[in-house]
C-alpha cells in the first residue's frame, strides 16, 4: 500500500471568507469535499498520493464557497458561516498543534486586520467548481469534471468520461475545434454520430410516407 502524505496548505482570510491554497502542482484524480466544519481533499501529485483532513476554527458556508484545480495547486474560497462577526480568526484550525504543522500564512495575500479595504482577487477561481453544486452529489467531486480544471486536464478528464458525449452546452467557448473533434472521434459513437442517423432515418419515413400518399387517395 503507497503511502499517502499530508499536503501542505497556505491561507490568507478577510472579514467574511477565507483563501485556501493546497500548494501541489499538476494535481491528479482531485476530490474535493468541503463541509461546513470540515475540509478533506485527496489527490496524486508527482506520483504521489496527497490528503488534508482538517476542521476549521469556526463553522463555514460551504455552499457559498469555490474551488479550482490551476496547474500549480488546489485553490478555494471559503466563506466564513457568520458574516455578520466580521472578525479575523486567530488561526484557520480548530487543532491548535496541527496548524503549526500543515498550515503556512499566504503572504501574498494577507492583511492586518485593521488594514483590510477590500476581498480577495477570486479571478484564478473563475470557472471553478461551486460547492453548493456538489452537495447533492455525495462525497467530493472529482478534478476531471470541467470547471475545476484548466484546459488541458479538462481533455484528459473528459477521455474517461464517455456519458459527457462533448455536448451539451458544457464546453468552454474557448476550445480549439481540432481538439474538440479529436475528442469526440474518442466518444466512440456519441454525440453528433447519432443524430446524424436519427436524422437519416426520420427522412427515409417522410419519403415512405410521400409513397404512401397516392395510394390512400386512389383508394
Amino acid at each position: 500500500m503507497s503511502k499517502v502524505n499530508t499536503a501542505p496548505i497556505k491561507w490568507a482570510q478577510r472579514s467574511d471568507s477565507l483563501y485556501i491554497t493546497i500548494a501541489l502542482p499538476d494535481v491528479k484524480e482531485a476530490s474535493v469535499d468541503l463541509a461546513d466544519e470540515t475540509l478533506k481533499f485527496k489527490g496524486k501529485s508527482e506520483s504521489k498520493e496527497y490528503e488534508v483532513d482538517i476542521a476549521f476554527f469556526k463553522p463555514v458556508d460551504s455552499k457559498g464557497s469555490t474551488y479550482n484545480v490551476l496547474p500549480r495547486s488546489v485553490v478555494m474560497h471559503v466563506m466564513k458561516k457568520d458574516k455578520e462577526e466580521e472578525e479575523f480568526w486567530p488561526r484557520l484550525l480548530k487543532d491548535k498543534a496541527l496548524e503549526k504543522n500543515q498550515v503556512k500564512i499566504d503572504w501574498d495575500r494577507y492583511v492586518d486586520e485593521d488594514e483590510e479595504e477590500e476581498g480577495f482577487d477570486t479571478s484564478a477561481l473563475d470557472g471553478g467548481m461551486d460547492m453548493g453544486s456538489m452537495m447533492g452529489g455525495g462525497g467530493g467531486m472529482p478534478g476531471g469534471m470541467p470547471g475545476g480544471m484548466d484546459m488541458a486536464s479538462m481533455m484528459q478528464g473528459m477521455g474517461g468520461m464517455p456519458g459527457m458525449g462533448g455536448a451539451g452546452g458544457g464546453m468552454p467557448g474557448g476550445m480549439d475545434m481540432d481538439a474538440l473533434m479529436k475528442q469526440m472521434g474518442q466518444m466512440g459513437g456519441g454525440g453528433g454520430a447519432d443524430m446524424g442517423g436519427d436524422i437519416g432515418e426520420v427522412d427515409s419515413d417522410d419519403d415512405s410516407d410521400d409513397d404512401d400518399l397516392p395510394e390512400l387517395e386512389d383508394s
